[in-house]
């Protein structure tokens, strides 16, 4: 059955109001994260460029638009990554290894229980310069000041 030419502009005016309404319905809102405790035993490794990683949570809570975080394993001698820098901040703490933090060009010496902040936009990495694996916990969280600081 062919269509007429009024029945395609009903059904183009059918789309485009469906279209509209879609565009003006707001997404859901990602659900706050809650409480949380993890074993470590719970925290699944996966591989990762450099070593491996264990996800733990990235989502928003009730006061920061994103917190994620996750741990690192980092062979000896591999970096983190290329020296970069982002708006968030991050802590970083050292459970295992040797670990030196390269911040702003500055080269800093951590070990187990060292506690690292990287401060918003200032260029780092992270290099395992022991002779075991290098784990170590990352901690971010967003706001809307890192969406400015873009």
């Amino acid at each position: 059955m062919p269509l007429t030419r009024p029945a395609l502009v009903t059904a183009a005016f059918t789309l485009g109001l469906g279209l509209a309404q879609a565009a003006d319905t707001p997404k859901p809102a990602a659900a706050l994260q809650g409480s949380l405790v993890l074993t470590w035993d719970e925290i699944n490794a996966r591989p990762a460029a450099n070593g491996r990683s264990r996800p733990i949570l990235r989502g928003p809570t009730a006061t920061l638009d994103e917190l994620e975080a996750h741990v690192t394993t980092l062979p000896p001698g591999q970096d983190s990554h290329p020296p970069h820098r982002h708006p968030q901040e991050e802590v970083v703490i050292v459970r295992e290894g040797k670990v030196d933090f390269v911040i702003n060009g500055v080269v800093h010496h951590a070990g187990p229980g060292s506690w690292v902040l990287l401060a918003s936009m200032e260029e780092h990495q992270a290099r395992n310069v022991g002779d075991t694996p290098a784990v170590y916990y990352v901690m971010q969280w967003k706001t809307p000041a890192t969406a400015a600081a873009k």
